[in-house]
């Protein structure tokens, strides 16, 4: 396990207590981390400090529950700025950098999460908004469906 990525210990320790139930969890860390990266991504592009706080907590608290240290600390980084940012009343524009390595750091990581669990299958390529990092774009309904 790249220890760089993951603390081993905290994931032996989330796997024992998950039990059956890790496979599972692990799935819902993977959908829910895809779209956090995708709104942290979508705030920086619109400027929106206070867009990038809640989606940046969960990934937060969500990478470390399976010990992944770099994931868990680059998220924390990007709320904590982004709350001071709102409370200041500024741009996230300090934060680009970060943001620009987010979806790195979240690929990584889940393939090294994945890798060890058998059960979830491959990781599924993140496509990257249409537009790119950094550009505007006119916002899309297409292929939303209702759940």
């Amino acid at each position: 396990m790249d220890a760089e990525l993951i603390n081993s210990q905290e994931y032996e320790l989330a796997r024992s207590q998950l039990g059956a139930n890790f496979t599972r969890i692990l799935g819902y860390f993977r959908e829910d981390g895809i779209k956090s990266v995708a709104e942290v991504e979508i705030a920086m592009r619109e400027r929106n400090s206070a867009a990038m706080v809640r989606p940046a907590h969960t990934l937060k608290g969500e990478s470390r529950q399976f010990g992944s240290i770099a994931l868990g600390n680059l998220a924390e980084r990007i709320e904590m700025t982004a709350r001071r940012c709102v409370e200041h009343r500024t741009g996230p524009e300090e934060l680009a950098e970060d943001v620009a390595a987010l979806r790195s750091c979240f690929t990584r990581t889940l393939e090294e999460l994945e890798r060890n669990d058998v059960g979830l299958g491959p990781v599924v390529a993140l496509r990257k908004p249409a537009g790119g990092f950094g550009r505007k774009m006119a916002p899309s309904l297409s292929g939303l469906t209702r759940g």
